[in-house]
């Protein structure tokens, strides 16, 4: 994001750290891309919002410098306890309407060839407020093909859902009942044979730590967050839906649709990415001054920015525009004057999906706050 330094190749596996890690992990040019703030650019505070530190275990966006997010910084949700696991006792379990049932041990998953993708990870409730905006990170996940894992399990015919099973569990009232129940998320068999899904056990080349899933989770590129089952403990085959906690009753959207001059309400459980950006942060090396944001949640084709009530001007994008599921750099050059300002950004992919104003319908008759991808406007004060 940033666009200039000093710092060289050597500077940069010299100094080490998560910047230097991610030479292994990305495109040979990337030493060249990580830092490039000039000691003599500063960044200007948002007057809203999130400020730096102001929000535990989330994106600090006026910090961002590295297309690579380190893994001390990134996100992470859990709705019930954070499960200490063995590597020598667990397994996965692969069983439902399968031919061959059976289980894997982490050496045997390791044994399968090896794929990674780079992913922009968001929560299904970023953006739901104004003051959390900042629940997304960018990393390289690395693992085997979920797709090649159930094959070799050999899927029954009228099997139609695969069902995901975390080890982390907690006890729920259900009509009455309470039960101990694992986190558990699901989908399609036919989305679940997408090639880009895998069963990862490393993250940016180094193993899962606990808090991201050890030793096995999903990575579902192009899905929310919660799709992405950490501490996966068993697979599993149905031949109907599955409408646990997480499907059913939470992550849940509540739209409105107009239809013949009436609001039609629909609820949709949490699952697709939706296209999204931001304004990062503002920049200036005295003379001039540079916005710069970020854009992901599909494949990105341009980003366009307004400042006020302007025109929307076209974004220059940088790292990541050709990854489909990883987020997209992007900066615009601004000939700021002083006095207090708005800039907002809109994002739209290669399908031609635009990120909605706040007034579309899609957003105004939303009344849940998951999936929240309108556009974002921020204020900034210009001396």
């Amino acid at each position: 994001m940033p666009e200039t330094s000093n710092v060289t190749r050597r500077d940069l596996l010299i100094r080490g750290g998560s910047a230097a890690a991610g030479l292994a992990l990305f495109p040979s040019d990337v030493a060249d891309r990580i830092l490039r703030i000039s000691s003599q650019e500063a960044v200007i505070p948002w007057i809203d919002g999130p400020q730096p530190g102001g929000q535990a275990n989330t994106l600090d966006w006026q910090g961002l410098t590295s297309w690579v997010t380190p893994i001390e910084d990134l996100f992470r949700v859990s709705h019930y306890n954070t499960p200490e696991i063995s590597e020598n006792d667990w397994k996965l379990e692969i069983g439902g309407l399968v031919n061959r049932p059976r289980s894997f041990t982490l050496e045997e998953i390791k044994a399968l060839p090896k794929e990674d993708v780079a992913f922009a990870l968001e929560c299904g409730g970023n953006r739901g407020f104004p003051t959390f905006v900042g629940a997304v990170h960018n990393a390289r996940w690395g693992g085997t093909s979920l797709r090649r894992v159930l094959a070799q399990a050999g899927i029954q015919e009228d099997g139609i859902e695969v069902v995901f099973f975390g080890t982390d569990e907690g006890v729920e009232e259900i009509r009455g009942n309470e039960v101990t129940q694992s986190f558990a998320r699901s989908m399609s068999l036919e989305d679940a044979m997408d090639p880009n899904l895998l069963l990862c056990y490393e993250v940016n080349g180094e193993p899962l730590p606990t808090d991201h899933g050890f030793p096995l989770r999903l990575v579902a590129p192009g899905w929310y967050g919660v799709a992405n089952v950490k501490w996966l403990k068993r697979i599993e085959i149905r031949n109907t839906r599955f409408m646990g906690r997480f499907m059913a009753q939470d992550y849940v959207t509540l739209r409105g649709e107009e239809k013949g001059g009436e609001t039609v309400w629909t609820q949709n459980s949490v699952s697709h990415g939706r296209v999204n950006s931001i304004a990062a942060k503002v920049t200036s090396d005295g003379s001039s001054y540079r916005i710069h944001g970020a854009a992901w949640g599909a494949h990105i084709n341009r980003v366009e920015v307004r400042v006020d009530d302007g025109s929307w001007l076209p974004a220059t994008l940088g790292e990541g525009r050709e990854d489909p599921y990883s987020w997209t750099f992007w900066h615009l050059d601004w000939n700021a004057e002083s006095g207090e300002h708005t800039i907002t950004s809109r994002a739209t992919d290669r399908e031609g999906n635009v990120q909605p104003a706040p007034a579309d319908p899609e957003i105004a008759l939303k009344r849940t706050y998951w999936e929240s991808n309108g556009q974002f406007t921020r204020n900034i004060l210009i001396d």
